[in-house]
């Protein structure tokens, strides 16, 4: 059902295992294996979009580094090089992990994912993976409330 859903253009959001049922699906290109240290990881990441052409970005300036906690043993995201030349020239890598500047770099990659990829999107733009928790990153309560842009962002066309 989530299948025919987006294939008639509904809006689906995977997050952390929900990507990895989204990739595993078919739903969205690539993969998610075991995290490169092979160890489950907890802790808060940045993230930097890199698009404003998605449901999940489109509220979010491109130079905004959020802090997101990520909590997987299986986030490491990988696609083949054509893959990865498809998402790219596609505008569908939706956020790469970077350090608290939005530098990109390997130490701030917390899994090994390839080129720092934390989220993408399908073609249509319509199916969208996310490996960080933004739920855990929405509330004072939490202290913090970097998620928000994320969800803020979705509800902003949703209602338009």
């Amino acid at each position: 059902e989530v299948i025919q859903f987006a294939a008639k253009g509904g809006y689906v959001f995977g997050i952390c295992n929900g990507f990895q049922i989204l990739t595993e699906s078919g739903l969205l290109q690539g993969a998610l294996l075991h995290n490169k240290n092979r160890k489950f990881i907890c802790r808060n990441t940045f993230v930097v979009p890199q698009t404003t052409n998605s449901l999940l970005t489109s509220q979010i300036d491109l130079q905004r580094v959020l802090k997101i906690p990520v909590a997987h043993g299986e986030g490491n995201f990988f696609a083949d090089a054509d893959t990865l030349k498809s998402l790219n020239d596609n505008d569908q890598v939706l956020f790469r992990y970077c350090d608290e500047s939005g530098n990109i770099t390997a130490d701030a990659n917390p899994n090994g994912t390839v080129e720092n990829i934390a989220g993408v999107c399908n073609l249509n733009h319509n199916v969208f993976g996310f490996m960080p928790h933004p739920e855990r990153a929405s509330d004072t309560l939490l202290a913090n409330e970097d998620g928000l842009a994320i969800f803020e962002s979705i509800l902003s066309l949703v209602k338009a």
